[in-house]
């Protein structure tokens, strides 16, 4: 097991790599610059400012210079924010969008697992119609209908939650409700479908014949292969929660990384818009690591070892 999780992480450090040599060069060898929407500047002072952010030497040695850098945790000044660091800012965002990513996660989790398992075993039943209906609605409407939605109602109508801001734990369950939406519906569809084809095989009739009680079967037969299919949805759902959403991050003012990595790419902050991807890219690697050990645990069969690897 020690072996296979090593060798993930190497390969996960080449996937980095890759990651932030291909955004470096996006962004180099896109038309414009970080300084071409101020106002025409004198050519010293230009020299200047591109000598400040090391912009003054080859793509090359920009590229090499940024590397080791990174390597040593430095991931540069902000063109965007004089006199803050892009690690500083990850410091103060992430935490933000990782608390909100994982109130979404549990939500999207429990509550589509539970709905999927409720309907699928009842299938054809109002419960059934109601879990799939709830489920549609929860695909189809977009973040900022459902967001908006309950401002109005839950925030501003019942006055029973916060409407905005991120100043406690009250303040989160609209957003993270919000966020949550999406993957709780495909959970929930997933989950159902798995469900149903899972009670039509033969070892559930025939643990069923042989008088396993319907609550055991259901835990131990039924739901734990219908969670194989939902673990390999997992690892995205996970790094796309951690890091936020920022149109809900922008609906409630929260202050995550979604908000900033968007304002770095219009304003061309080259050290920003490559420190948020890094630390997507690190979530991603990190999220599918997670996925394969549950997947190794829910299912035994599946081999962790040298040859799969």
């Amino acid at each position: 097991m020690i072996g296979f999780v090593a060798r993930r992480l190497i390969a996960g450090a080449g996937v980095l790599w890759v990651v932030a040599t291909l955004t470096f060069a996006l962004l180099r060898f896109l038309p414009g610059g970080p300084f071409d929407k101020e106002k025409t500047l004198p050519p010293e002072i230009l020299r200047n400012l591109e000598r400040r952010y090391a912009l003054d030497g080859t793509v090359a040695e920009q590229y090499f210079d940024y590397l080791g850098r990174v390597l040593k945790g430095d991931l540069g000044p902000s063109y965007k924010y004089p006199g803050r660091d892009v690690r500083e800012i990850l410091f103060d965002a992430l935490p933000v969008s990782v608390e909100l990513g994982l109130l979404a996660l549990a939500i999207a989790i429990a509550g589509g697992i539970a709905l999927g398992l409720a309907a699928g075993t009842r299938r054809g039943t109002a419960l059934d119609r109601s879990v799939a209906w709830l489920s549609l609605v929860g695909v189809s409407a977009p973040s900022f209908v459902i967001g908006a939605g309950l401002i109005l109602v839950v925030g501003l109508w019942l006055d029973w939650l916060p409407a905005g801001l991120w100043e406690g734990p009250r303040h989160a369950i609209l957003p993270a409700l919000t966020l949550a939406a999406l993957p709780l519906a495909y959970v929930t569809q997933l989950t159902r479908a798995q469900v149903v084809a899972v009670m039509g095989q033969d070892f559930v009739r025939t643990a069923r014949a042989k008088g396993v009680p319907e609550s055991r079967l259901r835990r131990l037969h039924v739901l734990r292969n219908a969670l194989l299919a939902v673990s390999t949805y997992f690892g995205p759902l996970l790094a796309t929660l951690l890091t936020g959403s920022f149109v809900v991050e922008k609906i409630y003012a929260i202050p995550g990384m979604g908000r900033f990595f968007v304002t770095a790419v219009t304003n061309r902050d080259y050290p920003l818009v490559l420190g948020v991807t890094l630390v997507y890219a690190v979530l991603v690697v990190l999220a599918n690591l997670a996925v394969d050990l549950l997947y190794a645990w829910l299912d035994p069969r599946i081999r962790v070892s040298g040859d799969d690897g």
